[in-house]
């Protein structure tokens, strides 16, 4: 996306994915633009609520930069989470066989990675965050050649931590990333859907 293209509304613009999550709205799933959505970007990556993110002191050259830079990799992806047509977050998906975080757990071919960084609620919505993980699992199992979700939120993130667990991630091991002391948390194929109803 360029410059020029700074001006297509979140509704034109083209999505990966979209499901009507029940009670939510309509969830699409659209590619980062990283020089047009750096200052929506930005503005959440600063508040307190995100500080696991490891963002606050960036500038928004900075965290503009890091997603030039994710966006040049073929493993790694980064997405606005919309629900109609509202930015509600950013979701990165990545490979965990091409990512550091293989160094720390015996990844395998049928692994996926997610990131999910919620931007604060402009409206209460009940179930909220177990109703779009619901939907961001299906698109991740939309690969039939993934069947399992691996995250890896920040140890000191309890509340991250519980909301995983309370969706039916199971707990792994906690080890040390670069930049921080990790939870993996892992979800399969079969336990998921295992559990929907």
């Amino acid at each position: 996306m360029t410059r020029a293209d700074t001006a297509i509304p979140l509704s034109a613009r083209e999505a990966v994915y979209t499901e009507v999550l029940p009670g939510v709205g309509r969830l699409r799933l659209i590619p980062l633009a990283p020089e047009s959505d750096a200052d929506l970007l930005y503005g959440w990556v600063r508040e307190d609520r995100a500080r696991f993110w490891g963002m606050q002191s960036m500038s928004r050259d900075d965290v503009r930069d890091i997603y030039l830079f994710v966006d040049s990799l073929d493993t790694h992806h980064a997405y606005l989470m919309c629900i109609d047509d509202e930015p509600v977050g950013l979701f990165q998906t990545y490979e965990p066989l091409r990512d550091p975080v293989a160094d720390a757990y015996p990844a395998r071919p049928g692994d996926t990675g997610l990131h999910l960084l919620l931007a604060p609620a402009t409206r209460p919505v009940r179930n909220f965050t177990a109703t779009l993980l619901a939907g961001l699992i299906r698109f991740l199992f939309s690969d039939p050649a993934k069947d399992r979700v691996v995250a890896e939120p920040d140890a000191r993130n309890s509340k991250a931590i519980r909301r995983f667990e309370d969706f039916g991630f199971e707990a792994g091991a906690k080890v040390q990333l670069a930049e921080k002391e990790a939870q993996l948390v892992f979800l399969s194929r079969e336990r998921f859907e295992s559990r929907r109803v």
